[in-house]
Order: C-alpha cells, then sequence, then structure tokens
C-alpha cells in the first residue's frame, strides 16, 4: 500500500510538472497535494469544512464552503479542523495561463495580490455551480479533444470572473506578534526563490525593496521586523542566502561563471565576481577550480 501511494504521489508531480495543470477532489488525491512544488503552481480551491488558513500576514478562520485563491509568489499555509473536508482543486502554472496571455491581469486581481483577499464565502447555488466548472475541468483533463487546454483555461477564467462578483471575506485576524509573522513571511519568500535550477531563469527579488513590494509593505516596517526578531538585516540575510547559492552553483553545476552570475541577478559577470569577494576573500574561479 505504502509502494502504491509513493507510486501515485509521483505520477500526480509528474503529470502536474509535464502539463502545468491538475484538477481534482480533495478527498481522493489530498495526500498528493501536500507534495507539489508549491511555489511553481497557482490554486484555486473549493472546499466545505472548517479550517484556518495564514496568508502572509493573515490569519483566517472559516467555516461552510469558500473559494480560496494561492499564488506560488505569496507565503501560505492551511489547517484543517473539521473532520470531514471535501471539495475541488485546481493548480496551474504561469506557463499553462500565460498561453492565452491573461497571466498578468490575473496577478494583479484582487485575489493573488498580496494585499488582497485570497478567500470568499460561498453559497449553496454557487457552490452547487462551481462544483460543474470544477467537475468539467477534471473531465477535459481526461479527454481527448484537441483543444482541451484553450477549454480549461476558459474554466478557470471563468471561475475568477464569478468570484470578482462576491464579496471578499474579511474576517480574519491579525498575527498576535504582526513583526514575527511578517519577518516569517519573508524568510519563506527569500527560501522560496532556491534552489534556482536553470540559467534562463534568474533570481527575481535581490533587495529588501524587492521583498517589501512584493509583500505590499514599506520597506523600513519590513527591516525593523526581520531585524527585531531575527537580530539580522534584511540585507545581510539575503546577501548570505545569495552566497550559499553561489557557492552551491559553482560546485555542483556545470554553468559558467558568467551564467552563474546571470542566474543570481547580476547584470555584469565583474559585479558577481566582486561581490563574491567581498564575502569570502576568493574569487568565483577559484571555487570552480576546487570542484572535485
Amino acid at each position: 500500500m505504502e509502494t502504491k501511494m509513493v507510486r501515485s504521489i509521483s505520477e500526480f508531480n509528474n503529470e502536474l510538472k509535464l502539463q502545468g495543470f491538475k484538477a481534482f477532489q480533495i478527498d481522493d488525491d489530498s495526500n498528493a497535494t501536500r507534495l507539489y512544488s508549491r511555489k511553481d503552481f497557482f490554486k484555486i480551491c473549493l472546499t466545505t469544512g472548517k479550517s484556518k488558513i495564514h496568508y502572509a500576514d493573515k490569519s483566517f478562520e472559516q467555516e461552510g464552503t469558500i473559494l480560496f485563491f494561492g499564488n506560488p509568489h505569496i507565503p501560505y499555509s492551511w489547517e484543517t479542523i473539521s473532520t470531514t473536508y471535501i471539495g475541488y482543486t485546481c493548480l496551474f502554472s504561469e506557463h499553462f495561463l500565460k498561453q492565452s496571455e491573461r497571466i498578468e491581469s490575473l496577478q494583479q486581481s484582487p485575489f493573488f495580490k498580496i494585499g488582497g483577499t485570497p478567500i470568499l464565502k460561498i453559497s449553496e447555488d454557487q457552490r452547487l455551480f462551481l462544483n460543474t466548472l470544477f467537475q468539467k475541468m477534471i473531465e477535459e483533463q481526461e479527454s481527448d479533444y484537441t483543444y482541451k487546454d484553450e477549454l480549461i483555461r476558459n474554466y478557470i477564467n471563468l471561475i475568477i470572473h464569478e468570484a470578482l462578483k462576491l464579496q471578499p471575506s474579511e474576517v480574519y485576524t491579525s498575527s498576535r506578534n504582526g513583526k514575527a509573522r511578517i519577518a516569517s513571511v519573508f524568510l519563506e519568500l527569500l527560501e522560496r526563490q532556491f534552489p534556482i535550477e536553470t540559467p534562463s531563469s534568474p533570481l527575481k527579488m535581490k533587495t529588501a525593496q524587492d521583498y517589501a513590494q512584493n509583500l505590499n509593505i514599506h520597506v523600513n516596517y519590513l527591516n525593523r521586523a526581520v531585524k527585531e526578531i531575527t537580530g539580522r538585516s534584511t540585507t545581510n540575510l539575503i546577501t548570505q542566502r545569495i552566497l550559499t547559492e553561489a557557492k552551491a552553483l559553482l560546485q555542483h553545476t556545470d554553468w559558467n561563471i558568467s551564467e552563474v552570475a546571470s542566474a543570481l541577478g547580476f547584470e555584469y559577470t565583474t559585479y558577481f565576481n566582486n561581490f563574491f569577494k567581498k564575502l569570502t576573500g576568493t574569487n568565483p574561479k577559484s571555487v570552480r577550480d576546487s570542484k572535485v
């Protein structure tokens, strides 16, 4: 049974990565969904039950049916409180939706922005209608219809448009310690950028200002929160994490130093060499040459 579960999870992840989309009933695939790479996929969840959702610096406790929108660039966690929990989930990559050229407006919607509200209370009539859309997506992903991807994208956008008509849930509580939550969110965002898997997908957030903008807060507030909770500056934490990744890329990949520099967000290789030498006392080439 355990072997079967491992195989099922492996197949789930391979299929999701290959196709960029997956829809399923929660009670059927709940174990597999815990292991997908959340940093790569948007998520829309229609669930009935009692749960507590931590999203950025807010916590939402909900009972009944809700529609939840998860952005891969915003940390969140989900606590299931009730013993029974049913519904549907769809996961989709940025690339999957980009093919319809709607991804930019999607990320600016009130559901996927960090300053927005990702949770909507759903009535019974709305639940029945949305159930139908999720069921249609599940059916289409198994079909041989040539244009099923475009049809699925249309279903996703229909769900979003239906959600835009509804009133967002504002029933949330702030963390007991707002600064601790902000620092935690920052650290998770920082870690989510790594590892860098290809030179063509470079580091996107490199400064404290980048993270503050992503979190929709003032950079001074971010810096104070991180310093108070961790004892280190935001810039120091970012710098040290980039340095750790630089060493890993130099030691464990065959990318040339220019590719490593580019992947880490340095416009010029000279900037990367100076950065590395200032922090380590040696240059990237020495680390690369010492690789066994």
